[in-house]
């Protein structure tokens, strides 16, 4: 995948090691913005770092599929594997089922670190220290678990431990059937009332999920201004606590103005779309069509504390499975016009004189 380049402010405040110790699940971004992992590697070098500490993020997902589900799922896995805690609510009757479908991080493909001699384990460590001087830090690389610390590639197709699932620090609320959000806003509140925001040193971060927002069947889901407001609410709270919260919904359930009006009150925007499994003319424009499984688009990027924009060289990507395993997020790529040469597009032609014609042949 090529790498995403993004232009931030040249300003931005300088942390040292003794006043802003890094732990796990936390880096430091420019002017003065912490990150958490999305939990998926690619979506994190996308959007720059990943979610910005107190920002909302919203997903609008894909009537057809429920692509937003893989989001959502790689989010709480990577907050429960830095036992940050987390508070999921979702329409379905019993919310703490969904919590065995989270996927489990990979294993290392390189489990020899037992087997090397002492001056190689020793040039290793060297090796990883000074990467704090350069901008591959911001993965955090743990040296004794062989993990990111940072961000983990989780694997769909095995279940995540029972060990992270059997703490106190996960909270799980239906919203089925309920008539207001009453309930569901006093658990929020509750919820991230223990992660205040200071200038000291933070110590836990707190994770919220919400799937399926104006799903029909909470009984609220026809009261759009209500949703607006408790949206407006969850996002000043945010602001004020050392929290991200993640919320799906889908848009095609709402008027248009109330879409636009949600799709405005995101700090982080996107949209998952659906592939059609037999759309003969994407997959001529298209490269790799066959190990696509949806569309990502990155509609809106948060900016907290900076007016300089995040521009992206591209804003659509495609949702793929290595291995049929992890997920990984890839620029689009136009594929050949002529299939039978394999070259790809612009690599024939450069406007060139026709020396029988005269005319240029593009």
């Amino acid at each position: 995948m090529a790498a995403t380049k993004t232009r931030t402010s040249s300003f931005s405040r300088s942390f040292s090691g003794a006043s802003s110790p890094q732990i796990p699940g936390l880096k430091h971004g420019p002017n003065g913005t912490m990150f958490v992992s999305s939990g998926i590697p690619d979506l994190d070098k996308i959007l720059g770092g990943g979610f910005a500490l107190g920002s909302l993020v919203m997903v609008m997902e894909d009537a057809e599929a429920p692509h937003h589900m893989l989001l959502l799922r790689n989010f709480m896995s990577q907050g429960l594997v830095h036992n940050q805690p987390l508070l999921y609510a979702s329409p379905a009757k019993d919310p703490r089922q969904f919590l065995g479908t989270l996927p489990s991080p990979a294993v290392p493909k390189d489990e020899k670190s037992s087997h090397r001699d002492p001056d190689q384990e020793k040039g290793l460590r060297i090796a990883w220290q000074y990467k704090k001087y350069f901008g591959e830090n911001q993965q955090g690389f743990d040296s004794q678990n062989g993990k990111h610390e940072f961000s983990n590639n989780f694997d769909l197709r095995k279940p995540l431990e029972r060990q992270f699932l059997t703490g106190k620090r996960i909270d799980c609320a239906s919203i089925l059937d309920s008539p207001n959000l009453v309930t569901l806003y006093d658990r929020c509140a509750t919820f991230l009332s223990q992660f205040p925001r200071s200038d000291s040193n933070i110590s836990c971060v707190g994770r919220i999920a919400i799937q399926s927002f104006c799903a029909p069947q909470c009984g609220y889901s026809s009261l759009e201004w209500d949703m607006l407001s408790f949206l407006r609410s969850l996002k000043s709270m945010l602001r004020s606590s050392n929290a991200v919260a993640v919320v799906t919904f889908p848009p095609s359930l709402l008027s248009s103005s109330s879409s636009t009006r949600w799709q405005h009150m995101a700090d982080t925007l996107l949209s998952v779309k659906a592939i059609p499994d037999e759309d003969k003319e994407l997959a001529t424009l298209l490269t790799g069509y066959q190990d696509m499984v949806g569309l990502l688009n990155v509609q809106k990027i948060a900016q907290i504390n900076t007016q300089v924009p995040v521009i992206l060289d591209a804003t659509t990507f495609s949702i793929k499975l290595q291995k049929r395993r992890f997920l990984v997020l890839e620029c689009l790529n136009q594929a050949p016009i002529d299939g039978s040469s394999g070259s790809s597009y612009g690599t024939s032609g450069s406007c060139s004189g026709s020396s029988k014609t005269g005319y240029l042949d593009f």
